[in-house]
């Protein structure tokens, strides 16, 4: 969603939320896959008219954000999803943990401005729910994915060699800690799957290292303009950038024309 559909911090730009509707009105089913929280989603989803579950939490899970409840959520076993946060706690780590409870934010967490400014202006009922945690929050809640911002490399390469992890990073900053195998490409084919979608009907468009898996699960990739060259490679077309409305471009001219039998 960020630097593809549009700038973090940012709403979706006028010739983006056409494109959404465009593929709408072509009988395209549109999700959003993310590596944030499904609570800050929502907003987003309702301006593009989304009607399908949300892919949120790097693949973590599938959420139905017209009722509010959780579809899928790839929890962490408790006892480990403890131990990750209590060495996070110990490193002093700018930690995030995304839960179907919530958003919890170690106490050390710079992320919890980036959610508050998404809770202006939405209603209450709408509003992600943020809570602070360390030692003495008792039960862990389940947590589907840990987010560290600017994180220490030492601490990054121990979490990369975990075999019990899923680990990539989501932004230049921002890395994404989830179970093993969990994917957005994964997540995709579940949904895929639960809306009676053969995979030959898939597009994925994506601008970063979180994206590929997608890209790759997908029968048509799509990177932005704005992408890493990893991606560029495995993508059947290029778009423009996010800053140009490069998920426009991709829309009107490579996956509407697709769809349609033009290309």
């Amino acid at each position: 969603m960020d630097y593809t559909l549009l700038m973090p911090g940012e709403d979706i730009p006028e010739e983006n939320l056409r494109a959404c509707l465009a593929l709408k009105d072509a009988g395209v089913a549109l999700t959003l896959g993310t590596g944030r929280s499904s609570y800050l989603v929502s907003k987003f989803a309702d301006a593009a008219l989304i009607d399908v579950p949300l892919i949120t939490g790097n693949g973590g899970a599938l959420f139905d954000h017209r009722t509010r409840k959780h579809i899928f959520s790839a929890d962490f076993d408790p006892e480990k999803a403890r131990n990750m946060l209590y060495m996070m706690l110990d490193a002093h780590a700018d930690a995030t943990l995304y839960s179907t409870e919530g958003i919890f934010f170690a106490p050390d967490s710079d992320r919890r401005w980036f959610c508050e400014r998404y809770n202006e202006g939405v209603p209450e009922d709408k509003k992600a729910p943020l809570f602070y945690i360390d030692r003495t929050t008792d039960p862990i809640p389940p947590v589907n994915k840990f987010l560290l911002q600017n994180p220490d490399p030492a601490m990054t390469e121990l979490l990369v060699k975990d075999p019990e992890l899923e680990v990539c990073f989501s932004g230049p900053a921002l890395l994404d800690i989830m179970t093993p195998g969990t994917t957005k490409g994964k997540t995709l084919m579940i949904l895929a799957d639960h809306l009676g979608i053969s995979r030959e009907n898939t597009f994925a468009i994506g601008d970063s290292e979180n994206d590929l898996s997608m890209i790759e699960a997908a029968r048509c990739g799509i990177a932005m303009g704005n992408a890493d060259d990893n991606i560029k490679e495995k993508a059947s077309y290029t778009a423009l950038s996010c800053e140009e409305n490069g998920f426009a471009d991709a829309v009107f001219n490579y996956v509407i024309p697709k769809v349609k039998g033009l290309i």
